[in-house]
């Protein structure tokens, strides 16, 4: 379970990006910045069926390369359309994480097991966009899926990948899991303890806060947007007076 003060460094952190304004790009030094002050925590938010749309796009920007390695074939927007359409809310349980703009840069994906047979096994597979890399996302939705499928009951948790997909499997090893590799195509698989009342606890206070980010997010969003309009305005103003003056 997370410490006291490790949760409120990452609230402190995730407050402040509030007040920097949205902007399209970043220098290198306030990358350089980001990454050292990533919050302890990440907000991993559960997604329900009203972001279906935003999980669409979200897969939608992965370029070709990363479709293959998600999916294991070269998937088309057709097809990347017709599998967040059949993504199932009530079974599986999907998470995502949002950058200021509330883009959605990262989910996962946890399929339950719809045989009866094995019902304890769930399947992760996750997708980062190529701008959010770098900072451990995949890492840490595998941790927060972990949790959850403990929580749920599941004893044994897959990843099929591709045996080029080296993130993929690199975050299944790192995790203790046991690849087999069989030609092109590798399954990890990581068996995991019973829930305890720290793993209980630790996911209820994990969707608490990124359930308060995510607000936070929201909120300082339309503010900015309230600003870029009343300057739009502005800016419209001046011009026809300047106009007008001619």
């Amino acid at each position: 379970m997370f410490a006291t003060k490790d949760w409120l460094k990452a609230s402190w952190y995730a407050g402040r990006d509030m007040l920097r304004p949205v902007t399209g790009g970043s220098s290198a030094s306030d990358i350089h910045i980001h990454q050292q002050e990533t919050p302890v925590m990440v907000p991993i938010r559960s997604l329900g069926p009203s972001y279906r749309e935003r999980i669409t796009q979200h897969l939608l920007q992965l370029e070709p390369a990363d479709r293959y390695l998600r999916f294991g074939y070269a998937a088309n927007d057709e097809q990347i359309r017709r599998y967040a359409e059949q993504l199932n809310f009530e079974r599986d349980e999907i998470f995502g994480i949002y950058n200021r703009r509330l883009e959605l840069i990262a989910m996962a994906h946890l399929a339950f097991s719809e045989n009866p047979e094995h019902k304890p096994c769930a399947e992760f597979g996750v997708s980062v966009l190529k701008q959010a890399r770098g900072r451990g996302f995949g890492a840490r939705l595998f941790e927060r899926a972990v949790m959850h499928a403990r929580n749920e009951g599941v004893n044994m948790v897959f990843i099929h990948a591709l045996s080029e997909n080296t993130a993929m499997l690199k975050i299944a090893r790192n995790a203790g899991a046991t690849v087999r590799r069989d030609g092109s195509e590798s399954e990890a698989y990581l068996q995991i303890p019973p829930a305890s009342l720290d793993t209980r606890m630790t996911e209820m206070v994990e969707q608490q806060f990124a359930e308060v980010d995510y607000q936070l997010k929201k909120q300082a969003k339309q503010f900015w947007d309230f600003l870029a309009s009343v300057q739009e305005v502005r800016s419209g103003v001046q011009h026809a007076r300047h106009q007008s003056a001619e």
